[in-house]
């Protein structure tokens, strides 16, 4: 079999969503696909500080920050922050319309304090789903926005209650940042982020093809999500989770059963990369 270079979404995909929790079927799949000469690659939308714990499994590079910061075997061969006046236009327009955000730099995440406590108010939030956003923050560091001490910022999360209150800071960007949004916590609003149009997972897909001199056609893409849209229309063959988003199905060539059911050691197994 020739050698495929294999791109995997993390959150709902690699690990459970908001944690560093890798069944052990993933990890000894990445393994034995890696043995077998196939080169295994993270593309996720973290940013390196949050997927920096999950290479200790064994990775041939990694597609961070939803394709702003590529690196390939060891070396960087992407690096694309927001600059100064992006991040401050994008920060200040959200905070103007009451919108929760994140900002991602490369090592770090600052949030809007009272995360949990904001979806109490906003949705009537329960206290399981405040418990879930308390766990996602201190799981994956993300410190208190008034720490953030104007390093560079390669995304910006947000959450807020509906797309009517998330439209005029959308119509304000769309130029130069994509948004994309999905349903928050059960339908109590939409969480998503700003990507500057200068990159997604796709083209973080090309520039490490490129790089290792492997064609588009031998690329084989997992995920879960629309935000893995541009990255399954780029790679030769992809494979959407079973509990994935409908809309990324419909662009996939193969659903495998869900994370929670060993869905990427069985598709590996299916498509005898191990």
């Amino acid at each position: 079999m020739t050698p495929k270079l294999i791109f995997l979404d993390v959150d709902g995909t690699l690990a459970e969503p908001g944690t560093y929790t890798v069944p052990e079927s993933a990890q000894n799949a990445v393994r034995a696909a890696r043995a077998a000469g196939h080169r295994v690659f993270l593309c996720t939308g973290r940013n390196y500080g949050m997927l920096k714990p999950l290479l200790s499994y064994g990775f041939d590079g990694y597609i961070g920050s939803a394709g702003g910061y590529v690196v390939c075997g060891g070396k960087v061969i992407y690096d694309c922050p927001m600059t100064p006046e992006q991040s401050e236009r994008v920060l200040t327009l959200l905070k103007d319309n009451g919108i929760y955000r994140t900002v991602e730099t490369l090592e770090v995440c600052y949030g809007d304090e009272g995360a949990a406590e904001y979806l109490g108010r906003a949705f009537g939030a329960n206290s399981e789903t405040q418990r879930m956003r308390r766990m996602m923050e201190e799981e994956l560091g993300i410190r208190p926005m008034h720490e953030y001490d104007g390093r560079p910022v390669y995304k910006v999360l947000f959450l807020c209650a509906d797309a009517a209150q998330l439209a005029p800071v959308r119509a304000a960007l769309d130029g130069e940042f994509h948004a994309v949004a999905q349903d928050a916590f059960g339908g109590m609003g939409l969480n998503g982020e700003f990507i500057n149009r200068a990159f997604d997972k796709g083209s973080g897909v090309r520039r490490a093809a490129e790089a290792l001199g492997v064609p588009l056609s031998e690329t084989i893409g997992f995920g879960d999500s629309l935000n893995d849209l541009e990255m399954m229309e780029t790679v030769g063959f992809g494979v959407c989770m079973a509990n994935g988003s409908e809309g990324l199905k419909r662009v996939s060539d193969m659903i495998c059963p869900s994370l929670e059911e060993d869905g990427l050691a069985k598709a590996f197994e299916t498509l005898r990369l191990v």
